[in-house]
């Protein structure tokens, strides 16, 4: 049966992503380093979860990506606690016009501009 292997995004600046990602993720680089133009991200000590893939792109980031990560959360507190935390690793509040009434997701953008959610996934 096929499975997602990684999950790729680009970036201007593939060291700095790759940083913020690892921290955000506690995620190592696969084969020990970080390319200036390519890496791939896996769990810490062999934990669960797909790869993050990052390349080097030239292409403007996208307001409203097709595609984007969403983080879950186990509850309110732990999501403003995570959103507090990858804000001090610079991610950016993105103003969202589109919030429905009491959302379960905050909208987030990565250091490369790559927008992702933080789900609170008991919400409701």
């Amino acid at each position: 049966m096929i499975r997602i292997g990684t999950i790729v995004m680009g970036a201007a600046d593939v060291r700095r992503a790759a940083a913020f990602w690892s921290r955000a993720l506690d995620y190592v680089p696969r084969d020990g380093e970080v390319e200036d133009d390519w890496v791939v991200l896996v769990p810490a000590r062999g934990g669960p979860g797909p790869g993050l893939s990052l390349g080097l792109s030239t292409t403007p980031v996208q307001d409203r990506p097709r595609v984007h990560l969403d983080l879950y959360a186990a509850d309110a507190a732990e999501q403003a606690a995570e959103v507090t935390r990858l804000l001090a690793l610079g991610a950016e509040r993105v103003n969202w016009d589109d919030y429905p009434e009491d959302a379960d997701f905050v909208v987030l953008a990565d250091p490369e501009g790559n927008r992702f959610c933080v789900i609170d996934t008991g919400h409701g």
